[in-house]
């Protein structure tokens, strides 16, 4: 009962924020994560529309789509961590040293509720996330190094998901 209550204030909500000039795109990304405070709902689209109007936009959301395809095949006991000893390819040392230089400023933004600057900290990344798709096979026969690569791939994720699901903005 709850959760059909929950989503008939999504749906409704959604509707109305498309009444006032968001795209289906922009709605979708931020309501996608059904955040628990509404009232972050303005600050997050007008974040999610400053970060779609970056020129690395359009590639990061694509990035982020395939990573959650990506993960959407992995066990649920895999987690989300990196060994750095295991890091063979310089595409993936520079995407992890890449990750640890942004993450921090990206979440410490949004613990603020600066989510604009969240998703701008992550913009950073698209040189080292493409790198990373050009020249690394992430499903390798090597059980720890694609377990490895999966975890850089999750952490990735989550990053790039706190505001809102950057996937929905890729066409």
């Amino acid at each position: 009962m709850i959760g059909q209550l929950a989503e008939f204030i999504y749906e409704r909500l959604a509707g109305s924020l498309r009444e006032q000039g968001y795209s289906a795109h922009e709605v979708d990304a931020v309501l996608g994560l059904a955040p628990q405070r509404l009232g972050d709902i303005p600050k997050r689209l007008a974040a999610v529309r400053a970060f779609a109007a970056l020129p690395e936009a359009a590639s990061l959301a694509a990035a982020n789509k395939r990573v959650g395809n990506i993960l959407k095949k992995v066990s649920p006991g895999e987690t989300a961590k990196v060994d750095a000893s295991l890091l063979k390819e310089s595409a993936e040392v520079a995407l992890n040293a890449a990750l640890a230089g942004v993450k921090p400023k990206a979440d410490a933004a949004f613990e603020r509720g600066d989510y604009a600057a969240s998703l701008q900290a992550l913009a950073a990344l698209k040189g080292p996330v493409d790198e990373f798709f050009d020249h690394v096979m992430v499903n390798v026969d090597d059980a720890t190094l694609r377990t490895n690569r999966l975890g850089l791939l999750a952490i990735l994720h989550a990053a790039m998901n706190r505001v809102a699901d950057l996937s929905k903005l890729s066409t």
